[in-house]
C-alpha cells in the first residue's frame, strides 16, 4: 500500500492554514484603489415603486455613483436568468416573469434590490443607503406555500395566474389508480418539509476588477466553481466573450449549494466595475444572508402508498406544493421535479408511481439546492410514508422495509423514475444497523426512560440518494521542478478536504510522495473547464478524470522510460507502489520524479517521443451513483417541557470505495447536524404581510454542538459502485437526507402511545407539548 494512498484516514493539509488564521478568503483581499458596495434592499415584501429619490444620498461624502436598475435595462444588463426549462403537464413551458437584478418598478420579497451604493468606504455607501427615499404602493403578499395557488390569493406576479410556476408531473397516473382501487391497504400523510436558511460560515462576497486596457474583468468571489458563473456574466451582464471574464475563487467557508447561484450583487458588483474603471468590492453581512441567500426546502405534500394483502407496496403517488420563493433562481424549478423524482421511490420495489409538482410563487426569498437538492425531501416523503405505515399495519419499521427493499438480486435494478441502482445490499446494510443499534433491546432502554418520566422513541431511515450535476470532468498533471507535482482540478472545494482526497487518489496511482502534491483549483484563466462542486459529484467525476490523467503520465512515462534505459517499450513496467519504472526482471530502474526532470525540456528527443510526463485527460460518467445507508435515531421527550433530545445516533453507509474514511465520516456526521438542526430547531417564518420573522440568529434556531448526541456510532460497508473505474458513491448529503426522517420517525415512536401519530417538522418543544397536550 502507497504511504498516505486510498483507503487511509490521512490528516487534512488544508487545516493547518486554515485554522491557523493563514486562508484567504474573499473578505480577504483588498485591491488598489478600491470601492465599496452596498445593496439598498426593500423593507416591504410586496409593493410597487412609485419613485426612488437618490438626490441627498449622492451629496454624501464619499459616493461615487448610485447604480438602479433602469440604467442597467438600458444596457441589457438587468436579467438573472433561470437556466432549467420546464414543461408542464399540458405541454407549455414553465412561467417566466423573469428577475431583476435591480427592480425597477415593483418589489416582491422583503430583501428585493433597489439600488446598489459605490463609494471610497463601505461606511459611506451604508450613510448614503439610508438616504435613498423610495416611495411604495404596498400591495397585499403571499407567503404560505399550501395556499399560494389558490383563487383569490395575492398574485406575485400580476401576469401569472394563482401564482403557478409550473404544473409537471411524472408516471402513469391511470396505472397508479388502478393498483390504489385494489389496494388492501392505503397509507395517506400530509407532509411539511420546512424552509431553512443556509447560514454558510462565510457570507456571499465579490471584488469585481476591470481591466480598461486588455477589457478584461477579473472576479475574486467564494463560489463552488466560477465556469457557470463567468457564462452568465459574459451572456447577461457585461456581453463580453467568456474569456475576458477571469473568476478566481479563493477559501470558501461553506456553501452547502447557495453559491451555485448567480445574484445580484454580482451582477451589479461586476457591472459598476466596468463602467467605474475601478475594483468595486461588496461583502455580505449576516443580515444579508437572511434576506438574500437562496433558501431551501419549503414543501407541502399529500403522499399516499398502497398495500396488498402480504403489506407489499403496489403503488405509490406523491403531490407536492413547492415554494419558489418570489423570482425563479438559476437552478430553482429542477429541486422539486427532476431531482427529487430521481429517488422518490427510495430503495423500494415500487410497480405503479405516479408524481405531481407544482412550483408556486410567494413574496419570500427565491428557493434553490440546498444540501442534498431535492433528494432530503424525497426521501422524507417515502420513509415517513413507510413509518406510517408499519405502525398503521401493526408491523415494525425493519419488517415493512425488510419486505419491500429491491433485492440484491434484481441489481441492477430500473426504478418507475427510470434511474438504474447499479449496486446495493440494502437489507445487509439494514440488519447490520439493528445489530449496532442494539435494535431489539430497545425495550429495556424505554423502560429506563420511562422510569425518569421521560417518552423514549427509536426511529429508522433508510436512503438513497442519487449524485448530480456536470457528469465531465478534466484533470491535469504537471511535473514541477523541485519534484513538485501539480494537479489542476475543475471541482471546488468549500470546506470538504479536495486537496487532501485528491492528492491521495494522485499519490496512490502514480506512487508520487503525497507532501510534494499541489491541488491547484478555483481560476477559469488557469483551469480551462471545470463543473464545480455540487450534488455529492466531486470525487465520482474528478477521481476518475485523475485516474485518466495518471494513466496518460504512465503511458508517457513508459516510452521516456524505454528511451532512457535503453529497453524496448514492452518490456517497461510501472509500479505505483514505488513510484519507478523498471526493466522487468532486471534492477535497472527510474523514478517518475526523476524520469520527469530528465525529460523536461528536451529538445532532441526520437521521433515519437513526447517531452515531459505533463500529461490531461477528460472523465464522462455515464450515470449517477446511488450513496445509501441505514439511520437508527433514539431520543428522549420530556412531556413537561416538549423538550426532545437525540441521545443516541447510528450509522451504517455504502459509499462504495472511500479514498479517506475520516473525511468521509466527518462529511456524514456534519450532514447529520444539519438534519437535526432541520428536524429539531430550524424554521425560517413569514409573517402574513411578508416580513421575515426569523431573521437573525436571535430567533432562527441553529444547531447547536449540544444537538449532536455523544452516543454516535458510524460505519461503512463497502457495495462499490459499477459506473466509474474508481468504484467510488458520493458522500456528502448523506447525513442531511437520512437524519430528519429517522428523528421524526423516533418522535413518533415515542409519542404514539400518547395518541400522537403526525408531527411535521421542526418538532419544537412548543410544537410537541402542545401535541401531547391535545392529545390528552
Amino acid at each position: 500500500m502507497v504511504k498516505f494512498g486510498v483507503n487511509q484516514s490521512v490528516n487534512r493539509v488544508e487545516d493547518d492554514r486554515l485554522v491557523t488564521g493563514s486562508g484567504q478568503y474573499t473578505d480577504d483581499i483588498t485591491l488598489p484603489d478600491q470601492l465599496y458596495g452596498y445593496m439598498l434592499r426593500s423593507p416591504v415584501a410586496h409593493g410597487k415603486i412609485l419613485s426612488i429619490d437618490t438626490d441627498d444620498a449622492k451629496e454624501v461624502p464619499g459616493v461615487v455613483d448610485i447604480i438602479l436598475g433602469s440604467e442597467l435595462a438600458a444596457d441589457k444588463a438587468n436579467d438573472l436568468p433561470c437556466m432549467i426549462p420546464l414543461k408542464n403537464r399540458d405541454g407549455s413551458n414553465r412561467a417566466d416573469p423573469g428577475h431583476p437584478v435591480l427592480v425597477t418598478d415593483e418589489v416582491r420579497y422583503v430583501g428585493d434590490n433597489i439600488a446598489f451604493v459605490v463609494a471610497e468606504s463601505l461606511s459611506a455607501a451604508k450613510d448614503a443607503a439610508e438616504l435613498i427615499f423610495v416611495d411604495f404602493e404596498e400591495q397585499e403578499a403571499v407567503t404560505d406555500t399550501g395556499t399560494a395557488d389558490r383563487a383569490g390569493a395575492p398574485l406575485v406576479h400580476g401576469s401569472i395566474p394563482n401564482n403557478i410556476a409550473f404544473d409537471w408531473a411524472y408516471g402513469e397516473e391511470d396505472v397508479c389508480a388502478v393498483a390504489f382501487d385494489r389496494a388492501a391497504h392505503v397509507t395517506s400523510l400530509e407532509l411539511v418539509n420546512n424552509r431553512v436558511v443556509v447560514n454558510s460560515m462565510e457570507p456571499r462576497g465579490i471584488i469585481a476588477d476591470w481591466d480598461a486596457s486588455d477589457d478584461k474583468m477579473t472576479i475574486h468571489m467564494g463560489t463552488q466553481g466560477g465556469w457557470v458563473l463567468r457564462s452568465l456574466l459574459a451572456n447577461h451582464i457585461l456581453h463580453l466573450p467568456e474569456d475576458k471574464i477571469r473568476v478566481i475563487t479563493p477559501d470558501v467557508g461553506g456553501a452547502f449549494g447557495m453559491k451555485l447561484f448567480f445574484y445580484s450583487e454580482c451582477a451589479v458588483a461586476v457591472w459598476a466595475s466596468r463602467k467605474l474603471s475601478r475594483p468595486i468590492k461588496w461583502i455580505g453581512e449576516r443580515s444579508d444572508a437572511f434576506l438574500s441567500d437562496t433558501q431551501g426546502r419549503d414543501h407541502v405534500t399529500k403522499a399516499e402508498l398502497a398495500f396488498d394483502e402480504t403489506h407489499k407496496i403496489i403503488g405509490m403517488r406523491v403531490r407536492t406544493h413547492a415554494n419558489l420563493g418570489a423570482y425563479l433562481s438559476t437552478f430553482g424549478p429542477m429541486i422539486p421535479t427532476t431531482a427529487m423524482l430521481k429517488v422518490l421511490p427510495g430503495v423500494y420495489d415500487i410497480p405503479a408511481f405516479h408524481y405531481q409538482s407544482t412550483g408556486v410563487f410567494t413574496n419570500t426569498v427565491p428557493v434553490d439546492a440546498y444540501r442534498g437538492a431535492g433528494r432530503p425531501e424525497a426521501i422524507y416523503i417515502v420513509e415517513r410514508l413507510m413509518n406510517q405505515a408499519a405502525l398503521e399495519l401493526g408491523v415494525g419499521q425493519d419488517d415493512i422495509r425488510r419486505r419491500n427493499f429491491i433485492p440484491t438480486s434484481a441489481i441492477p435494478y430500473t426504478t418507475q423514475t427510470g434511474c438504474v441502482y447499479d449496486s446495493g445490499e440494502f437489507e445487509r446494510i439494514m440488519d447490520r444497523a439493528l445489530e449496532t443499534s442494539s435494535w431489539h433491546d430497545f425495550g429495556s432502554r424505554r423502560a429506563a426512560s420511562a422510569a425518569t418520566g421521560k417518552l423514549r422513541g427509536m426511529g429508522m431511515c433508510y436512503y438513497i440518494e442519487a449524485t448530480a450535476g456536470n457528469p465531465t470532468e478534466t484533470a491535469t498533471v504537471r511535473f514541477e521542478e523541485g519534484g513538485l507535482v501539480s494537479l489542476a482540478v475543475g471541482t471546488q472545494s468549500t470546506g470538504q478536504g479536495h486537496s487532501t482526497a485528491y492528492a491521495q487518489v494522485l499519490a496512490d496511482r502514480l506512487g508520487v510522495p503525497f507532501e510534494n502534491i499541489r491541488i491547484l483549483q478555483g481560476d477559469t484563466d488557469k483551469i480551462k473547464t471545470g463543473g464545480g462542486t455540487g450534488g455529492s459529484r466531486s470525487l465520482t467525476t474528478q477521481g476518475p478524470a485523475i485516474h485518466a490523467a495518471s494513466d496518460e503520465v504512465i503511458r508517457k512515462g513508459t516510452q521516456l522510460a524505454s528511451h532512457f534505459l535503453e529497453a524496448a517499450e514492452m518490456d517497461i513496467e510501472f509500479s505505483a507502489e514505488n513510484g519507478e519504472f523498471a526493466i522487468a526482471g532486471t534492477d535497472r530502474r527510474i523514478g517518475i520524479l526523476e524520469l520527469a526532470d530528465r525529460a523536461r525540456g528536451l529538445g532532441q528527443l526520437p521521433e515519437g517521443l513526447e517531452e515531459g510526463l505533463d500529461s490531461e485527460a477528460s472523465f464522462t460518467v455515464d450515470a449517477f451513483t446511488y450513496p445509501n445507508g441505514c439511520h437508527i435515531a433514539e431520543v428522549e421527550i420530556d412531556p413537561d417541557t416538549g423538550t426532545t433530545e437525540v441521545v443516541r445516533y447510528c450509522i451504517v453507509d455504502d459509499f462504495g470505495t472511500i479514498i479517506n474514511p475520516a473525511l468521509v465520516r466527518h462529511q456524514v456526521i456534519g450532514g447529520v447536524g444539519q438534519g437535526i438542526g432541520q428536524a429539531l430547531t430550524e424554521h425560517t417564518v413569514y409573517s402574513e404581510d411578508g416580513q421575515l420573522l426569523t431573521g437573525s440568529f436571535m430567533d432562527y434556531g441553529m444547531p447547536r454542538a449540544d444537538n449532536i448526541p455523544l452516543d454516535l456510532q458510524y460505519e461503512t460497508v463497502e457495495v462499490p459502485c459499477t459506473m466509474n473505474p474508481m468504484g467510488v458513491k458520493g458522500c456528502g448529503e448523506a447525513g442531511c437526507i437520512a437524519a430528519p426522517p429517522a428523528i421524526m420517525n423516533a418522535i413518533i415512536d415515542a409519542l404514539k402511545d400518547r395518541g400522537v401519530q403526525q408531527i411535521d417538522m421542526p418538532a419544537t418543544p412548543h410544537k410537541v407539548w402542545n401535541l401531547l397536550q391535545k392529545a390528552s
